[in-house]
């Protein structure tokens, strides 16, 4: 019994996912809860389990398309655990027609000894192929015809690279070797020049229209203050043994960060704040909490997990959700709850090795915090030059609803903060 795989809801507003890579090729037996294919939504990445056990009978959406929510993307054989039984079943328009050559549904071995199947043979014949230079990935060494089509789509794609060859070199006909393949073959130095499109997954697209969106709806201004991070490194010294035995994480700088831009929430209420436009105009909705969204680097892009009532949360607590976040952001695992729903942002460049940069707000919030690379520099203290570990900060805002004396002061607090720590441990 065929069993159809449909695209499962995503979660609100997202009507169709990306099509990411198939953990499972037709034919292949299934067992119920396994993986058979990864769906990138704009948030994150979905992993497709099977809904019941069997074979693989077929994949409907190619890696790379996009599909719409409730679409049948892959079917199953039910219960099919019998090799001989699902292997008809993976060219069931063949095994309908009698065969000629065998009273099976494979063909002969190929020169080099692999079973090739009949739909399979076809398809060489007509695109004028050899078996052997196909890879077979049927069970028992056949040649399936998904093998074949997969070839053919993989040439088909080399074929569209732009081909450079020097004016003095003949091109090979039919070749779709890379440029500089070509010019290593011919022994000449002409370097190589092509092109390649890749589309944006659905993740790159909306970062991408977020960031416009920004740009065109609020206006955005960034101010910068400069810290002296001395104290914070020497505590972080004096406590990092202690502190990762206690509570099992590193103590990082994050924390401290997190820390000082609630207190400077706090007393700025509008930088938690969102600028919504209604049928009477515009307003501000003011948050009394903070769901402050850490930007960290994934596997498919930027993406910005939430850490939910994070006035609440110790240092610890908030060490740990990071290193997690991070952890699953490389990983893809994250879930679309956990990036919805910031009021504030902190994006940390200086991992990177950014010095300083204007980082944009992630609507419809109001503000984000850049911190940059911690360098040393030359400073003036006491009417002397001394050296001090540095990092810039900057606080990029809506000045719609934010004014430059907030915005500037905000920022203040965070450097009051990180500079004098124990103003955040006893809360002054």
């Amino acid at each position: 019994m065929a069993i159809e795989v449909r695209v499962p809801s995503a979660g609100e507003s997202i009507s169709e996912v990306f099509v990411g890579a198939w953990r499972k090729a037709p034919n292949d037996p299934v067992k119920e809860g396994e993986i058979l294919v990864e769906l990138e939504t704009d948030k994150a990445t979905l992993e497709l389990p099977a809904p019941v056990s069997g074979r693989l009978l077929e994949v409907r959406a190619a890696q790379g398309e996009s599909v719409a929510v409730d679409t049948v993307i892959a079917t199953i054989d039910e219960g099919a655990v019998d090799e001989g039984a699902v292997d008809e079943g993976a060219d069931v328009e063949e095994s309908a027609q009698p065969s000629t050559t065998t009273p099976s549904t494979v063909q002969p071995p190929d020169a080099e000894g692999s079973p090739v199947m009949p739909a399979a043979r076809r398809l060489l014949e007509e695109h004028g192929l050899r078996a052997d230079v196909v890879q077979a990935t049927g069970p028992g060494g056949r040649l399936l015809k998904e093998d074949v089509q997969r070839h053919i789509d993989r040439r088909e794609h080399e074929a569209q690279a732009p081909q450079a060859v020097a004016p003095d070199v003949p091109a090979d006909a039919g070749a779709t070797k890379r440029p500089e393949e070509a010019s290593a073959r011919e022994g000449t130095s002409t370097p190589a020049r092509y092109v390649e499109r890749v589309p944006f997954s659905p993740i790159r697209t909306r970062i991408a229209e977020r960031l416009v969106e920004a740009q065109q709806t609020a206006a955005l201004l960034t101010t910068f203050n400069e810290v002296d991070m001395t104290q914070v490194i020497a505590l972080r010294s004096e406590l990092q043994e202690a502190f990762q035995k206690k509570h099992g994480v590193k103590l990082g700088f994050m924390s401290f960060f997190v820390k000082a831009a609630v207190r400077a929430l706090r007393e700025f209420p509008q930088v938690n704040a969102e600028v919504h436009r209604t049928e009477r105009g515009l307003e501000s909705i003011r948050h009394h909490y903070c769901d402050i969204g850490i930007a960290v680097g994934g596997g498919k892009g930027l993406v910005v997990p939430v850490l939910r009532n994070v006035e609440s949360m110790s240092f610890a607590q908030i060490e740990r959700a990071v290193a997690e976040f991070a952890q699953r952001a490389k990983e893809n695992t994250l879930s679309l709850e956990e990036l919805q729903g910031g009021t504030f942002t902190i994006s940390n460049g200086g991992v990177y090795g950014s010095l300083l940069s204007t980082p944009i707000v992630n609507p419809p919030q109001s503000g984000i915090l850049g911190m940059h690379a911690i360098e040393e520099r030359p400073i003036a203290r006491d009417g002397q030059v001394v050296v001090r570990k540095m990092m810039y900060i900057a606080l990029t805002y809506d000045h719609r609803i934010v004014d430059g004396r907030e915005a500037v002061t905000f920022l203040v607090r965070i450097k009051e903060g990180i500079e004098n720590p124990a103003r955040m441990l006893l809360d002054v």
